[in-house]
Protein backbone atom coordinates (compact mmCIF):
# COMPACT_ATOMS: atom_id res chain seq x y z
CA UNK A 1 0.00 0.00 0.00
CA UNK A 2 1.71 3.21 -1.21
CA UNK A 3 2.07 6.34 1.75
CA UNK A 4 0.15 9.06 0.20
CA UNK A 5 0.30 11.21 3.87
CA UNK A 6 2.45 13.95 3.24
CA UNK A 7 4.69 15.17 6.43
CA UNK A 8 7.78 16.00 5.22
CA UNK A 9 8.79 18.94 3.18
CA UNK A 10 11.95 20.16 1.48
CA UNK A 11 13.16 24.05 1.43
CA UNK A 12 15.73 25.37 -1.34
CA UNK A 13 17.40 28.19 0.35
CA UNK A 14 21.35 27.37 -0.74
CA UNK A 15 21.55 30.18 -3.97
CA UNK A 16 23.66 33.26 -3.52
CA UNK A 17 20.82 35.99 -3.86
CA UNK A 18 23.08 37.65 -5.82
CA UNK A 19 20.45 40.17 -6.86
CA UNK A 20 20.04 41.51 -3.13
CA UNK A 21 23.94 42.04 -3.27
CA UNK A 22 25.67 43.50 -0.99
CA UNK A 23 22.78 42.60 1.93
CA UNK A 24 23.26 39.00 1.16
CA UNK A 25 26.80 38.85 0.91
CA UNK A 26 26.48 38.16 5.32
CA UNK A 27 22.65 37.53 5.14
CA UNK A 28 20.81 34.67 3.51
CA UNK A 29 18.25 36.24 1.28
CA UNK A 30 15.71 33.75 2.72
CA UNK A 31 16.27 36.18 6.03
CA UNK A 32 15.26 39.00 4.19
CA UNK A 33 11.73 40.37 6.58
CA UNK A 34 9.05 41.33 5.45
CA UNK A 35 8.70 43.61 8.51
CA UNK A 36 10.15 41.76 11.31
CA UNK A 37 9.26 38.21 9.97
CA UNK A 38 11.86 36.86 7.48
CA UNK A 39 10.46 35.50 4.49
CA UNK A 40 11.68 31.78 4.78
CA UNK A 41 9.70 31.76 8.08
CA UNK A 42 6.51 32.21 5.97
CA UNK A 43 7.14 29.09 4.14
CA UNK A 44 7.66 27.42 7.01
CA UNK A 45 4.50 28.39 9.01
CA UNK A 46 2.88 27.20 5.66
CA UNK A 47 4.15 23.81 5.68
CA UNK A 48 3.46 23.64 9.24
CA UNK A 49 -0.37 24.58 8.84
CA UNK A 50 -0.75 22.00 5.84
CA UNK A 51 0.00 19.00 8.50
CA UNK A 52 4.01 18.79 7.86
CA UNK A 53 6.62 17.60 10.41
CA UNK A 54 9.54 17.26 8.72
CA UNK A 55 11.28 20.36 7.46
CA UNK A 56 14.89 19.66 5.10
CA UNK A 57 16.58 22.53 4.86
CA UNK A 58 19.03 22.28 1.27
CA UNK A 59 21.22 24.66 2.45
CA UNK A 60 24.51 26.19 1.47
CA UNK A 61 27.53 27.37 3.10
CA UNK A 62 26.36 30.83 4.00
CA UNK A 63 22.85 29.69 5.65
CA UNK A 64 24.12 29.40 9.35
CA UNK A 65 21.33 32.37 10.26
CA UNK A 66 18.96 29.99 8.88
CA UNK A 67 19.91 27.41 11.00
CA UNK A 68 19.94 29.99 14.06
CA UNK A 69 16.56 31.26 13.44
CA UNK A 70 15.37 27.98 14.03
CA UNK A 71 17.06 26.77 16.95
CA UNK A 72 17.13 27.98 20.53
CA UNK A 73 19.21 31.24 21.93
CA UNK A 74 19.55 30.72 25.47
CA UNK A 75 21.41 34.25 26.26
CA UNK A 76 18.46 35.98 24.24
CA UNK A 77 15.82 33.93 25.97
CA UNK A 78 17.56 34.84 29.50
CA UNK A 79 17.44 38.30 28.35
CA UNK A 80 13.99 38.07 27.69
CA UNK A 81 13.33 36.40 30.96
CA UNK A 82 15.29 39.06 33.02
CA UNK A 83 13.65 42.12 31.64
CA UNK A 84 10.03 40.51 31.83
CA UNK A 85 8.95 40.80 28.21
CA UNK A 86 6.63 37.95 28.34
CA UNK A 87 5.34 38.70 24.85
CA UNK A 88 8.95 38.47 23.39
CA UNK A 89 9.89 35.49 24.56
CA UNK A 90 7.08 33.79 23.54
CA UNK A 91 7.59 35.11 19.92
CA UNK A 92 10.91 33.73 19.83
CA UNK A 93 10.47 30.72 21.66
CA UNK A 94 7.56 28.94 19.66
CA UNK A 95 9.46 29.14 16.04
CA UNK A 96 11.74 26.28 17.65
CA UNK A 97 8.85 24.07 18.11
CA UNK A 98 7.17 24.66 14.58
CA UNK A 99 8.52 21.63 13.66
CA UNK A 100 11.33 19.03 13.13
CA UNK A 101 14.17 20.87 11.67
CA UNK A 102 16.63 18.97 9.13
CA UNK A 103 19.66 20.76 7.62
CA UNK A 104 21.37 19.28 4.43
CA UNK A 105 24.38 21.39 2.65
CA UNK A 106 24.72 21.89 -0.94
CA UNK A 107 28.61 22.18 -1.33
CA UNK A 108 27.64 24.11 -4.83
CA UNK A 109 24.79 25.42 -6.49
CA UNK A 110 24.38 22.99 -9.07
CA UNK A 111 20.69 23.21 -9.64
CA UNK A 112 16.93 22.50 -8.08
CA UNK A 113 17.29 18.96 -8.96
CA UNK A 114 21.13 18.75 -7.29
CA UNK A 115 19.97 20.29 -4.58
CA UNK A 116 16.42 17.98 -4.36
CA UNK A 117 18.91 15.05 -4.66
CA UNK A 118 20.85 16.20 -1.17
CA UNK A 119 17.64 15.19 0.75
CA UNK A 120 16.92 11.85 -0.46
CA UNK A 121 18.56 10.31 2.33
CA UNK A 122 16.45 12.22 4.41
CA UNK A 123 13.00 11.87 2.94
CA UNK A 124 13.37 8.22 2.13
CA UNK A 125 10.55 6.60 0.63
CA UNK A 126 8.26 9.35 1.86
CA UNK A 127 6.15 11.76 -0.69
CA UNK A 128 7.03 15.27 0.32
CA UNK A 129 6.60 18.69 -0.55
CA UNK A 130 9.22 20.89 -2.12
CA UNK A 131 8.84 24.62 -1.65
CA UNK A 132 10.19 27.47 -3.44
CA UNK A 133 10.24 29.97 -0.54
CA UNK A 134 10.34 33.38 -3.04
CA UNK A 135 6.71 32.70 -3.69
CA UNK A 136 4.70 34.05 -1.04
CA UNK A 137 0.77 33.37 -1.80
CA UNK A 138 -1.21 35.47 0.43
CA UNK A 139 -4.85 32.77 0.15
CA UNK A 140 -7.50 32.39 2.11
CA UNK A 141 -6.84 28.84 1.20
CA UNK A 142 -3.60 27.53 2.39
CA UNK A 143 -1.75 26.45 -1.23
CA UNK A 144 0.69 23.45 0.21
CA UNK A 145 -2.31 22.22 2.05
CA UNK A 146 -4.27 22.02 -1.65
CA UNK A 147 -1.72 20.86 -3.07
CA UNK A 148 -1.53 17.47 -1.02
CA UNK A 149 -4.92 16.93 -1.06
CA UNK A 150 -4.37 16.79 -4.95
CA UNK A 151 -1.40 14.42 -4.56
CA UNK A 152 -3.56 12.10 -2.05
CA UNK A 153 -5.97 11.77 -5.35
CA UNK A 154 -3.83 10.96 -7.27
CA UNK A 155 -0.70 9.62 -5.98
CA UNK A 156 1.57 11.45 -9.01
CA UNK A 157 3.49 14.98 -8.97
CA UNK A 158 1.68 17.91 -8.43
CA UNK A 159 3.14 21.65 -9.14
CA UNK A 160 1.63 24.89 -8.07
CA UNK A 161 -0.27 26.79 -10.89
CA UNK A 162 -1.36 30.55 -10.24
CA UNK A 163 -3.30 31.86 -12.60
CA UNK A 164 -1.32 35.40 -13.69
CA UNK A 165 -2.41 38.32 -16.25
CA UNK A 166 -1.59 38.59 -20.05
CA UNK A 167 1.00 41.20 -19.25
CA UNK A 168 2.96 38.75 -16.63
CA UNK A 169 2.62 35.07 -18.71
CA UNK A 170 6.38 36.53 -20.15
CA UNK A 171 7.83 36.41 -16.62
CA UNK A 172 7.14 32.92 -15.62
CA UNK A 173 6.89 28.84 -16.97
CA UNK A 174 3.55 28.86 -18.11
CA UNK A 175 1.56 24.95 -18.25
CA UNK A 176 -0.15 23.21 -20.87
CA UNK A 177 -2.66 21.88 -19.10
CA UNK A 178 -5.95 20.01 -19.43
CA UNK A 179 -8.60 20.91 -17.33
CA UNK A 180 -10.01 18.02 -15.25
CA UNK A 181 -12.20 19.73 -12.00
CA UNK A 182 -12.35 22.53 -10.44
CA UNK A 183 -9.00 23.77 -9.50
CA UNK A 184 -7.21 20.45 -11.08
CA UNK A 185 -5.14 19.72 -14.43
CA UNK A 186 -3.26 17.38 -16.15
CA UNK A 187 0.06 19.27 -17.19
CA UNK A 188 1.91 17.91 -20.33
CA UNK A 189 4.93 20.25 -20.24
CA UNK A 190 5.87 23.84 -19.14
CA UNK A 191 7.03 26.77 -21.97
CA UNK A 192 9.70 28.78 -20.16
CA UNK A 193 9.00 32.70 -20.27
CA UNK A 194 6.91 32.83 -23.50
CA UNK A 195 5.54 35.36 -25.69
CA UNK A 196 1.79 36.25 -25.02
CA UNK A 197 1.24 34.29 -28.87
CA UNK A 198 3.37 31.52 -26.91
CA UNK A 199 1.84 30.68 -23.87
CA UNK A 200 -0.77 27.88 -24.11
CA UNK A 201 -2.55 29.05 -20.92
CA UNK A 202 -2.23 31.65 -18.37
CA UNK A 203 -1.77 29.11 -15.32
CA UNK A 204 2.24 29.85 -14.16
CA UNK A 205 4.55 27.35 -12.28
CA UNK A 206 4.64 28.82 -9.07
CA UNK A 207 5.37 27.63 -5.87
CA UNK A 208 6.69 24.57 -5.60
CA UNK A 209 5.68 20.85 -5.96
CA UNK A 210 4.27 17.52 -4.08
CA UNK A 211 6.40 14.99 -5.22
CA UNK A 212 6.25 11.02 -4.91
CA UNK A 213 9.64 9.32 -3.89
CA UNK A 214 10.14 7.73 -7.34
CA UNK A 215 11.03 11.10 -8.40
CA UNK A 216 14.43 10.66 -7.29
CA UNK A 217 15.22 7.87 -9.91
CA UNK A 218 13.96 10.36 -12.72
CA UNK A 219 16.74 12.66 -11.08
CA UNK A 220 19.27 10.33 -11.44
CA UNK A 221 18.64 9.65 -15.23
CA UNK A 222 18.34 13.07 -16.06
CA UNK A 223 20.57 14.96 -18.07
CA UNK A 224 22.19 18.43 -16.96
CA UNK A 225 20.73 21.44 -18.59
CA UNK A 226 20.38 25.05 -18.83
CA UNK A 227 23.68 26.54 -17.22
CA UNK A 228 25.06 22.87 -16.90
CA UNK A 229 22.91 22.43 -13.96
CA UNK A 230 20.32 19.79 -12.52
CA UNK A 231 17.22 21.14 -12.93
CA UNK A 232 14.05 19.68 -10.79
CA UNK A 233 11.27 20.72 -13.93
CA UNK A 234 13.89 18.25 -16.14
CA UNK A 235 13.08 14.99 -14.09
CA UNK A 236 9.33 15.94 -13.83
CA UNK A 237 8.72 15.94 -17.73
CA UNK A 238 11.09 12.94 -17.57
CA UNK A 239 8.80 11.56 -14.90
CA UNK A 240 5.62 13.13 -17.25
CA UNK A 241 6.67 10.42 -20.26
CA UNK A 242 5.67 7.62 -17.64
CA UNK A 243 2.71 8.75 -16.00
CA UNK A 244 0.44 12.24 -15.67
CA UNK A 245 1.87 14.73 -13.80
CA UNK A 246 -1.12 17.24 -12.48
CA UNK A 247 -1.15 21.08 -11.25
CA UNK A 248 -3.07 22.39 -8.58
CA UNK A 249 -4.60 25.96 -9.20
CA UNK A 250 -4.12 28.14 -6.79
CA UNK A 251 -5.45 31.65 -5.97
CA UNK A 252 -4.30 34.62 -4.14
CA UNK A 253 -1.50 37.27 -4.42
CA UNK A 254 2.11 36.38 -5.28
CA UNK A 255 5.30 38.17 -4.13
CA UNK A 256 8.42 37.44 -5.54
CA UNK A 257 10.85 37.51 -2.79
CA UNK A 258 13.82 36.96 -4.46
CA UNK A 259 12.77 40.28 -6.58
CA UNK A 260 13.47 43.53 -4.71
CA UNK A 261 10.45 44.93 -6.57
CA UNK A 262 8.61 41.81 -5.24
CA UNK A 263 10.18 42.02 -2.10
CA UNK A 264 8.95 45.98 -1.21
CA UNK A 265 5.68 45.24 -2.49
CA UNK A 266 5.40 42.33 0.42
CA UNK A 267 6.58 45.12 2.52
CA UNK A 268 3.92 47.44 2.07
CA UNK A 269 0.86 44.78 1.77
CA UNK A 270 1.89 43.56 5.32
CA UNK A 271 2.73 46.91 6.36
CA UNK A 272 -0.69 48.47 5.40
CA UNK A 273 -2.64 45.51 7.34
CA UNK A 274 0.16 45.63 10.53
CA UNK A 275 -2.14 45.82 13.49
CA UNK A 276 0.51 48.14 15.27
CA UNK A 277 2.08 49.48 12.06
CA UNK A 278 -1.09 49.87 9.77
CA UNK A 279 -2.61 53.24 9.95
CA UNK A 280 0.55 55.16 10.80
CA UNK A 281 2.38 53.78 7.58
CA UNK A 282 -0.71 54.25 5.55
CA UNK A 283 -0.56 57.77 6.62
CA UNK A 284 2.65 58.26 5.81
CA UNK A 285 2.10 56.83 2.36
CA UNK A 286 -0.59 59.49 1.83
CA UNK A 287 1.78 62.17 3.00
CA UNK A 288 5.21 60.52 0.81
CA UNK A 289 3.09 59.85 -3.01
CA UNK A 290 1.57 62.82 -4.24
Amino acid sequence: MKQTTVRKAVILVAGFGTRFLPATKALPKEMLPIIDTPGVQFAVEEAVQAGIKDIIFVTGSSKRAIEDHFDSNPELENALKRSKKKDRLKLITRIQSLANFIYVRQSKPLGTGHATLMAEAVVGNDPFVLMYPDDLIVSKDNPTKKMIEVYQEYESPVMGLLPVSKQNVTKYGIAYANHIKKNVHEVTGIIEKPTLKQAPSNLASLKGYVLPPTIFSYLKRVKKGVGDELWLADAVDLYNKDKAVFGCELSGEIYDLGSKLGWLKANVAFGLKHPELGKKFKAYLKQVIK
